[in-house]
């Protein structure tokens, strides 16, 4: 291999080593100006979208133990999205762009925590609520029998209180 293919390979391992997952996209159809918007928007969720030749994608993915992506992901143009600590808003972001961009850019599989996932997967991840909002919901399962429980201690002497307004209200 030549020099020049290695440091671009090694390029390409250092990007995809940056997180747990990888998303490839068909960016063919997309213009100059769509991309920049969808970089931003993938910029505040952490991530980076970088174009990386196929073969040398390949080759990267092969040291990194995702060799066994799907021949469809290496078709046409392929943009590489990685980064970031919350895949589902990420993949959240890339339907979104999709969406809005009438299904310009399509997204062709990938790859997390080095196990290979399809593009239904990924659109199944992006239908995740977000961390923030499973963190809440944990939290409030956490809470739900220790409000139980006050709310059931909190009934007896609630109870006695009622009744002797009762009786206080009789005489």
């Amino acid at each position: 291999m030549k020099a020049e293919k290695k440091f671009l390979v090694k390029e390409v391992y250092d990007h995809l080593g940056k997180s747990d997952y990888v998303y490839l996209a068909d960016f063919s159809r997309v213009t100059v100006a769509a991309i920049s918007t969808l970089r931003k928007n993938l910029c505040e969720d952490g991530a980076e979208c970088h174009v990386v030749k196929n073969s040398i994608l390949r080759l990267a993915l092969k040291e990194n133990g995702c060799e066994d992506l799907a021949d469809e992901c290496f078709e046409g143009h392929t943009a590489t999205i990685t980064g970031g600590m919350n895949p589902s808003g990420v993949a959240k972001t890339l339907f979104k762009f999709s969406k809005d961009n009438e299904e310009r850019m399509g997204v062709k599989g990938g790859a997390l925590s080095k196990r290979p996932l399809a593009t239904s997967e990924i659109k199944a991840l992006s239908e995740l609520p977000s961390l923030e909002v499973l963190r809440a919901q944990v939290l409030a399962l956490f809470n739900a029998p220790a409000q139980q429980l006050v709310r059931v201690l909190n009934a007896v002497p609630q109870g006695v209180v009622n009744v002797l307004q009762a009786k206080a209200k009789e005489i």
